[in-house]
């Protein structure tokens, strides 16, 4: 027997929260049942699995896949939009044989460009996207400000305050920090290096624009193991054997109760950032001219 939203995950409904959404909202029927109460343990090769009505396929052994893409602006990180609007989605600039079953990880604002990952596996989507994994996110800002190593501590300070305020008003026990570097410095503004374990509800867009630094452009280059490198902006590509294994240590250390990023090697390397020639490397491997203007 097997949790019903790892069912729904693997079936490439959507990722492992959003399923378990589904299922306490009632969209879920199992045998003909509505089971709106976690856990529903259910028999994928057996039971009858419906969402809204319409019928999943029994499960089989397929060969999980991983698409990283490089997302454009003004793009909507969702497999399909809402109904009566007519926005650009990143599905549509995917063409693989898998497209139906895959769902992106994680958001990524409309706005913004970067690092999507693409995937039909709900445990690794699960594990990326969940806040209490604490999976480090890492953003290239462009933001509107002059700063300083000065003024770089006092917003990293502002920022974490202000992190743990917000986790204490909810419930939570501390929150995950977020650090900054400086990539370079130009007149009136800063491209800034922001790495973040923040959970759901804080996006870096209202974390800079809260502590006084409006965003210009907004990059994400880095989601756990993963960098933005190898393919062009609107374009995507498979994960090489070296990035899924390093997806696959990720999905280990959180097995074992571990917090964090893989350990150990190139691909799983998540330290703080900062401005040196590999993140120079990086974003010309990725293709991205955002910040060259």
């Amino acid at each position: 027997m097997v949790r019903l939203q790892r069912v729904l995950a693997d079936a490439g409904v959507a990722a492992r929260r959003q399923c378990e959404k589904l299922i306490e909202d009632g969209r879920v029927e199992v045998n003909g049942e509505v089971r709106d109460h976690l856990p529903v343990f259910v028999n994928p090769a057996e039971d009858r699995i419906s969402v809204d009505g319409r019928p999943i396929p029994r499960i089989r052994a397929s060969r999980k896949i991983y698409l990283m893409l490089h997302k454009p602006e003004r793009t909507l990180v969702t497999v399909a939009d809402e109904e009566g609007s007519d926005r650009r989605t990143i599905m549509s600039l995917v063409d693989h044989p898998s497209k139906p079953r895959l769902f992106p990880v994680g958001r990524l604002d409309f706005e913004s460009t970067g690092l999507v990952l693409l995937t039909n596996d709900g445990e690794i989507a699960n594990v990326l996207s969940h806040p209490r994994f604490g999976v480090e996110k890492v953003y290239h800002a462009m933001v509107k400000r002059s700063l300083d190593d000065t003024h770089l501590a006092e917003l990293e300070g502002v920022i974490n305050k202000a992190g743990r305020e917000e986790a204490k008003s909810r419930g939570r026990i501390g929150a995950p920090g977020v650090e900054l570097s400086i990539i370079r410095r130009e007149a009136g503004r800063t491209l800034l290096a922001v790495t973040m374990r923040a959970g759901a509800n804080r996006t870096v867009r209202d974390v800079l624009m809260n502590a006084g630094c409006p965003v210009k452009k907004l990059t994400q280059v880095r989601l756990g193991p993963l960098e933005l490198k190898g393919v062009a902006l609107s374009q995507w590509r498979e994960l090489t054997r070296d990035e899924v294994r390093a997806l696959r240590q990720v999905l280990s250390a959180a097995r074992r109760g571990t917090i964090g990023s893989a350990p150990g090697g190139t691909a799983a390397r998540t330290g703080k950032p900062g401005a040196d020639s590999e993140q120079r490397h990086e974003a010309r491997d990725s293709g991205d001219s955002d910040f060259e203007e």
